[in-house]
């Protein structure tokens, strides 16, 4: 039978147990099989995506200021009835038209496979038991269940629970939650502040009052501040070009030469030095980056924030589930009201609720000596933990009478109970004696007869450290990462779990920082320092979070910040790299940049360590994409003016773009030297390596039109091939010095596909000139003499490039010695002369 859909006005007029027998479902939820049906019928929870035309993605390659450049020359070339040009112009269009389609289908590919994993998950009632499902697969009709921190998966109607706080400002504007209750709509894409309730879906995908789900992965057209500045070298390789062309034009118009002649040749020559590569480089470098990333257990959200992962020298860790196992270990209770430890434990697990997967909920019902316990007790009513309550609570009926129990910080159970001064000072001593140990504490109370509150005991919890932590903390530092710990623990907690990782003692309480009503976001500058020299913090609320990452930010360090809740959202947002850990609410995950799938700090670790690689990337192929403009533009300009001669044909310049796109492609996949220290982006030092390289491509190039024309006394044709060689050689071999800050002889190695591409297309090179495809033959011996100077000067450019990085290297050293002491002639205590 065909289920039939309810408008937002009929769901808002039926009763619950209308809507449900409209949607043909109970409480008891679908089957499998009638959710597959229906999900035949609806389709997926989720908005049909807007996919472009491949015919038209591919077809935008010839639009646009490169492809027109391209195309001009093109239309000169058939004007002046270079019919070899014209073949070779419409190549290179054609070709980098297909590197760039392919490369961009490569990273859409890519996207869509971290999609999948960061797809939203709802807990639903079928074939009468809890399962985690897709939330694309959910159908009207469905039961499911929704917590603190759920991004609520579709339209539902509220059937059961106490209450539910649900922020639903991205749908209406409201700046304040709402609280719904049984009976009330909750819509798609809004957000589970506090509570939980049992909800039936009533419209999925495109029937929503939203009319889409949430997207927790944004968009990747988004450019990076090391995007942008790649970009602005783009534009300043342009300018370069365009200034020594028009150079090139007036020279020729002087000498008289054809002007058609002169500006196919000029603009063939711009369109060779400027990156026509670089949007394919900048994405599948990005995207092959992230698809790494993600097998480490680490999703990259937008791909933007690599930059400031390869930068982050302050990481604020959470410890649960982070730098701990969040495998909580029951000790032996301490009794209060209660006359024996399983009562305390029993009164404890009735204020759980296993379904919801909880982590001290499952501890404390684990400690039970048998789960047939709970068989006699009905949960009538549940409330959910909070973070400004802090507890837990629920109504249970047994033998016909009902009670309540409660469990949580055992501070706030003790305020709800009439201790006597004696037992208040035993738990509070109890309390810090085992927090001194590492332990957590719950306390743990019932209502009598009377529905009084008696304190029935403390539970005593120990969530021991990761294995692996200690051992990762010191790998964060030697990669200059400074690892600070922030727990709602107390202090004594924090100390000793801190103290046993080797972070340091030093911790401050949040409320010593954040006063009252204090502004979180605007702290003065004392308060800034005393964060920023903190090990750690304890007793921090997710309010605090943001005050910490705004002041670490405001001391100048490019910060990340964990977290899982969805009040943790704030400061995963102000953070440079917020990271939703594993397991971590639908709301946490959308605001953060690194989403992590497996727990532990090791993942962070190696999340910047490929960072930095993808980084050192993009830096290696701003260095050569400079040095090759230089080295071309530059050359040719000299040498028309000095010989009054092309010392390359267009083909041959179009030849050496296509020849030089292959390797460069590569590059996403190089082998990389992985920096122990934060990276930012250095221009100068970019600028610098790539005018000195360049510049001495410029003089070995000369040099050899020199020896080819003077001494071996070629024909201008084969001086032609000759120099067209030794650019096709040398560029690649520059690509390789380029790649690295060390000998280019020394590891890291270039990878295979670079390695092996690189020699392709020299051989290739070879092999056109050897035997005279589209160019003058040249003999063997001569060809045997170009590769041989080629490898003479790689070491020379080498030697260049090391020496330049040492005065860099330094200057820097002496820059910051210059500074450290100007500050302390800055600061030094004024002295007075003692008397004569």
């Amino acid at each position: 039978m065909t289920v039939t859909t309810l408008t937002s006005d009929e769901v808002k007029a039926k009763t619950n147990e209308q809507v449900l027998t409209a949607l043909e479902t109970s409480g008891g939820g679908l089957t499998n099989g009638e959710a597959a049906t229906r999900l035949q019928q609806f389709g997926p929870n989720a908005l049909a995506e807007k996919k472009k035309s491949a015919t038209l993605a591919f077809l935008a390659y010839f639009w646009g200021p490169i492809p027109w450049m391209i195309e001009v020359a093109a239309i000169l070339s058939a004007i002046v009835h270079h019919w070899d040009d014209f073949t070779i112009v419409m190549v290179l269009l054609a070709f980098n038209a297909v590197i760039g389609f392919y490369q961009e289908h490569k990273a859409a590919n890519a996207l869509e496979a971290l999609k999948d994993q960061l797809a939203l998950r709802a807990r639903a009632l079928r074939d009468g038991a809890w399962s985690d499902v897709e939330a694309a697969d959910l159908v009207p009709g469905d039961i499911i269940r929704i917590r603190l921190g759920d991004i609520i998966p579709a339209d539902v109607k509220l059937i059961e629970g106490e209450f539910l706080s649900v922020d639903q400002s991205a749908l209406t504007g409201e700046s304040l939650p709402v609280s719904k209750k049984v009976g009330d709509e909750a819509f798609s894409g809004s957000v589970a502040k506090q509570g939980e309730m049992v909800a039936v879906v009533t419209a999925t995908g495109a029937n929503t009052f939203f009319g889409r789900t949430a997207k927790l992965v944004e968009s990747a057209g988004a450019r990076s501040h090391f995007q942008k500045a790649v970009l602005a070298i783009g534009n300043y390789l342009i300018l370069l070009s365009v200034g020594l062309v028009t150079i090139l034009i007036l020279v020729g118009l002087h000498r008289h030469e054809h002007p058609l002649t002169l500006v196919q040749f000029a603009l063939i020559l711009t369109v060779a030095a400027i990156p026509v590569a670089m949007p394919a480089v900048l994405s599948v470098t990005m995207a092959v980056g992230a698809l790494a990333l993600s097998k480490m257990k680490a999703i990259v959200a937008r791909l933007e924030s690599i930059e400031e992962m390869a930068g982050i020298d302050i990481l604020c860790s959470d410890k649960t589930g982070t730098l701990t196992q969040n495998k909580l270990t029951m000790g032996d209770p301490i009794r209060f009201a209660a006359e024996e430890d399983q009562e305390v434990i029993l009164a404890g697990a009735l204020a759980s609720k296993e379904e919801n997967q909880d982590a001290i909920d499952l501890a404390v019902i684990g400690a039970l000596k048998s789960k047939d316990a709970l068989a006699a007790f009905k949960q009538t009513a549940f409330v959910p933990f909070d973070p400004v309550t802090k507890r837990t609570a629920a109504t249970i009926e047994a033998e016909g009478k009902s009670f309540q129990v409660t469990k949580g910080a055992p501070q706030v159970i003790m305020g709800l109970c009439s201790l006597t001064d004696a037992d208040a000072a035993r738990a509070k001593e109890t309390v810090d004696a085992l927090a001194k140990k590492g332990y957590r504490t719950l306390g743990v109370a019932r209502t009598d007869a009377q529905g009084a509150w008696q304190f029935l005991g403390i539970l005593p919890l120990f969530d021991p450290p990761r294995e692996d932590s200690a051992q990762t903390i010191v790998q964060a530092g030697e990669h200059g990462i400074e690892v600070k710990m922030v727990t709602g623990d107390n202090i004594a907690i924090a100390r000793e779990t801190s103290g046993q990782l080797g972070l340091g003692t030093q911790i401050i309480s949040a409320e010593a920082i954040f006063a009252q009503g204090m502004d979180a976001g605007h702290l003065s500058p004392r308060l800034e320092e005393q964060i920023e020299h903190a090990e750690g913090f304890a007793e921090v609320f997710p309010e605090h979070k943001y005050g910490i990452v705004k002041a670490m930010q405001d001391r100048g360090h490019i910060t990340a910040m964990t977290g899982d809740g969805v009040n943790d959202a704030p400061a995963l947002k102000q953070a440079d790299v917020g990271i939703a850990v594993s397991g971590a609410t639908d709301a946490a995950r959308a605001a953060a940049a690194l989403i992590l799938t497996a727990p532990g700090l090791s993942v962070i670790v190696q999340a910047v360590e490929e960072a930095r690689r993808i980084f050192e990337r993009m830096n290696s192929y701003a260095i050569y994409r400079i040095t090759e403009t230089i080295r071309i533009m530059f050359f040719v300009v000299l040498a028309m003016i000095v010989y009054k001669f092309y010392p390359i044909t267009a083909i041959m310049i179009i030849l050496l773009a296509l020849l030089n796109d292959v390797p460069i492609m590569t590059i996403a996949s190089d082998n990389t030297w992985l920096d122990p220290n934060p990276v930012r982006w250095k221009m100068d030092r970019v600028l610098t390596v790539s005018t000195v390289l360049g510049f001495i491509g410029v003089i070995e190039t000369f040099l050899l039109l020199i020896i080819a024309k003077v001494y071996l006394k070629l024909d201008p044709a084969q001086i032609q091939s000759f120099i067209f060689l030794k650019l096709a050689v040398a560029g690649h071999l520059t690509l390789f010095v380029a790649r690295t800050r060390r000998p280019f002889f020394c590891r890291p190695f270039p990878s295979s596909a670079m390695l092996w591409s690189a020699i392709g297309t020299k051989a290739l090179a070879t092999a056109i000139v050897g035997f005279g495809l589209l160019v003058t033959p040249i003999e063997w011996k001569w060809i045997g003499l170009i590769w041989a100077y080629c490898f003479v000067w790689i070491f020379v450019e080498d030697a260049a490039k090391l020496a330049v990085y040492r005065m860099l290297e330094h200057r820097s050293v002496h820059h910051s010695r210059f500074l450290g002491f100007v500050r302390r002639r800055l600061h030094a205590p004024e002295t007075t002369s003692s008397p004569a």
